[in-house]
């Protein structure tokens, strides 16, 4: 079975602000030309399942325009972190204090006062990646964040205890990557 991940289009806002759960919009041209060059690679009998939120929706509908004969879902376990208080504002506007609070301790911090802790993040997305089943491939329409921690569960890490364990690397807005499950 693979497993493909795929990162939304360009979200509809300003660099360098926090947006994790935002109700942001993806550029309409990025997300159709991803969902055709999709449209051509997937096999028959792919299932979908994409984040809720507006910008995985879109690429997901625009795919349903091009490969009718797959099977689509919606799960919110592909939501990308809930950065609580954060959210919406930009990166340089949040206290270093708080930014600190976070990296030391990384695994149970509620980012944003009222958000998500990585541990949390790591629980959501286990119990999506625990699910799958094969043989036929699944498409995640999703967002960086889940990404990073689908990389790591493939790895057989469940618990991220410190800032730096956490991946860097996630494909650019509109890309894919797959991985082979056993």
């Amino acid at each position: 079975m693979k497993l493909w991940l795929v990162r939304h289009a360009q979200p509809l806002i300003g660099p360098g602000i926090c947006y994790g759960r935002h109700p942001v919009a993806a550029d309409a041209d990025a997300t159709a030309q991803c969902a055709q060059a999709l449209a051509h690679l997937l096999p028959g009998g792919t299932r979908v399942a994409s984040s809720p939120l507006q910008r995985c929706e879109q690429l997901s509908l625009f795919l349903q325009g091009f490969r009718p004969d797959l099977t689509y879902e919606t799960d919110p376990r592909l939501q990308e972190m809930d950065f609580g208080q954060w959210e919406g504002r930009a990166w340089q506007d949040i206290a270093p204090a708080e930014l600190q609070a976070w990296t030391d301790d990384f695994a149970n911090h509620a980012v944003g006062c009222d958000g998500e802790s990585v541990s949390q993040v790591m629980a959501r997305v286990a119990s999506a990646f625990d699910a799958l089943q094969g043989p036929a491939d699944t498409l995640w329409i999703t967002h960086a964040g889940v990404m990073r921690a689908v990389h790591l569960l493939a790895r057989g890490v469940r618990q991220v205890a410190h800032a730096d364990q956490w991946p860097v690397d996630a494909p650019a807005y509109g890309q894919w990557c797959t991985l082979e499950l056993v």
